[in-house]
């Protein structure tokens, strides 16, 4: 169907929808103590000075903020757009090199995730490729490069395609350089994601003599339900363990989770050959510590939230971002722009509203120093984490004080050669 849109009508339309659409579906009907009619009427003002749908949009998102809430997102609608041109990207990291006439880019880092990460997996780093870190990096298609042709240059528009390195371990192009074809990425977020993760893990083992375990949990949607579980497999028998939600992107309540953490001793079973079972076997018994910051909200207010009124540990770092109201289902506008309208919201036990706006407020308050931060090259002799180092710091401290729970070992074996138990064992 072709239709004649008036857009100044219809931008009339669709900012009176979006103030409707919150009026209607937001979980508290006195709009937070807002005169939203009032407000309806101090921006739709504005209208008459808007020259295009993004400054529709920066209007009615300026009304949403007058009620002065997280989860009120709005976006999209008949907006101009255009295709991204993707630059591949080899899943390292390079510095520029200069000696005479020649020019190339050392291979400073190849960005590697576990062994066993096959979702996240770099290009120099497949089976099969050999290109290692210290080795430079000459030409991308034949292309030389130069200080001003850099590899990001040369890899304008290959994310998903195959594309031809020349290698050397020499920066000049002689006999010994050869070539290398590998399958350019996208983009490098996730093999960045698992470095960084396998980084904190193995900075943690050595720091703590191995006594330490470490998890890193990105959301509390099926990605963190999915990170939580296999990350905890592998680390559940250390003495205690560090829970790291910083950035933690929410999702939904994390009951789950904490559930999971949350497991004490209930029994034992006595085997003939081996250790006695633990019951429950999947679990951990020792001290804990959950990291948290300012980017970690919604349900990453909830998990350490959840984390504190279990008792399973002391917060560390910095106060959370403070947006624990959920959203649902409501209507679109005309021009199918995306609202989202806070619909339910958080209060605790004592009947008081909480976390929305302030957060959940560390027990342990330290400072990420983004100087340190951001001098980090992602190489653990190099790190700088200064909430993690106390983290650890905590964790063996806590250690020393409360040593691991043993094993409780198995009773005599029981005398039945009569009838009856005996009576300790009813």
């Amino acid at each position: 169907m072709v239709a004649r849109i008036n857009p100044r009508e219809e931008w009339q339309n669709v900012y009176t929808d979006t103030w409707r659409i919150f009026r209607d579906f937001f979980y508290e009907p006195g709009m937070h103590g807002v005169d939203w009619r009032a407000v309806y009427d101090q921006y739709f003002a504005m209208l008459k000075d808007a020259v295009n749908r993004h400054d529709v949009t920066h209007i009615s998102k300026e009304m949403i903020s007058e009620l002065n809430i997280g989860h009120a997102y709005y976006s999209g609608g008949d907006l101009e757009s255009a295709s991204p041109v993707r630059v591949g990207h080899l899943g390292a990291e390079y510095e520029f090199v200069e000696d005479g006439s020649d020019q190339a880019y050392r291979i400073t880092r190849i960005l590697k995730g576990g062994p066993w990460d096959t979702d996240a997996r770099g290009p120099l780093s497949e089976p099969g490729i050999k290109v290692e870190e210290g080795e430079y990096l000459l030409a991308i298609n034949g292309e030389l490069l130069t200080r001003i042709y850099t590899p990001y240059a040369a890899l304008e528009a290959q994310g998903g395609r195959l594309v031809e390195l020349t290698i050397n371990d020499e920066p000049e192009m002689n006999d010994d350089a050869r070539t290398v074809v590998v399958r350019a990425l996208r983009n490098d977020n996730n093999l960045r994601y698992r470095a960084w993760v396998e980084r904190n893990r193995q900075y943690v083992k050595e720091q703590s003599g191995g006594r330490v375990g470490y998890i890193y949990v990105p959301n509390t949607g099926v990605d963190g339900q999915n990170e939580l579980i296999r990350q905890f497999t592998s680390q559940k028998h250390k003495d205690a363990l560090i829970i790291d939600e910083r950035w933690n992107g929410g999702g939904q309540i994390p009951t789950r989770f904490v559930e999971v953490l949350d497991r004490p001793i209930s029994s034992f079973f006595a085997l003939r050959h081996g250790n006695p079972w633990v019951v429950p076997d999947y679990a951990h018994h020792g001290p804990k510590a959950m990291l948290i910051n300012g980017r970690s909200g919604s349900g990453g207010d909830m998990f350490p939230f959840l984390f504190r009124q279990a008792g399973l540990g002391p917060l560390i770092g910095q106060r959370t971002w403070g947006g624990l109201v959920g959203i649902s289902y409501n209507p679109h506008v005309v021009d199918l722009a995306f609202l989202a309208v806070p619909r339910f919201a958080f209060y605790e036990l004592d009947g008081t509203w909480g976390i929305e706006g302030f957060g959940v407020a560390p027990d342990i308050p330290v400072t990420a120093d983004p100087a340190l931060l951001a001098g980090d090259t992602g190489r653990t002799e190099v790190l700088r984490d200064p909430q993690l180092d106390r983290a650890i710091k905590e964790m063996l401290d806590e250690l020393d004080r409360n040593p691991p729970v043993k094993v409780v070992p198995p009773p005599k074996g029981p005398n039945r050669s009569g009838m009856g138990i005996d009576p300790r064992d009813r």
